[in-house]
């Protein structure tokens, strides 16, 4: 089934090195308060950590009490940066496989432009148009 995608540019003032940095502190990752109908986060804990963080695994529980598991799947910190979210609790896990995140970064001067896009993969077509209403918000 086709993924719902999308994607949103930003110009940031750090370079590809300090953002990938800030994703790889999970400390940080309660900062995210969230924004309907996405709960914000509450603890974020490396469930497996890699040396060559291509399959470091992170567990997020949300502040409404869901949770589900990052794994990064690609690191090229100058880059690019790929996560595929999964094992979604309920309800999010009876409407989607999976999410995939891609962080693609070009330094510009001393500001990058970072791209950062998503696929939501529905698990079934009943559940499309509940993930395009996500990505709408």
């Amino acid at each position: 089934m086709k993924p719902i995608t999308f994607a949103c540019h930003e110009t940031l003032p750090l370079a590809p090195k300090e953002i990938v940095e800030q994703i790889l502190d999970v400390a940080k990752w309660p900062d995210f308060r969230g924004y309907w109908p996405i709960p914000g986060i509450k603890s974020a804990e490396f469930e497996t950590r890699t040396p060559n963080v291509i399959g470091t695994r992170i567990r997020v529980t949300n502040l409404d009490g869901s949770n589900h598991v990052e794994e990064i799947v690609e690191w090229q910190p100058h880059r690019r940066l790929q996560l595929q979210m999964g094992n979604f609790s309920k309800p999010l896990s009876r409407l989607a496989a999976n999410f995939v995140e891609t962080w693609e970064f070009e330094r510009v001067g001393n500001e990058t432009n970072a791209i950062r896009s998503f696929e939501l993969n529905p698990k079934s077509a009943l559940a499309k148009p509940v993930l395009w209403f996500i990505r709408s918000s």
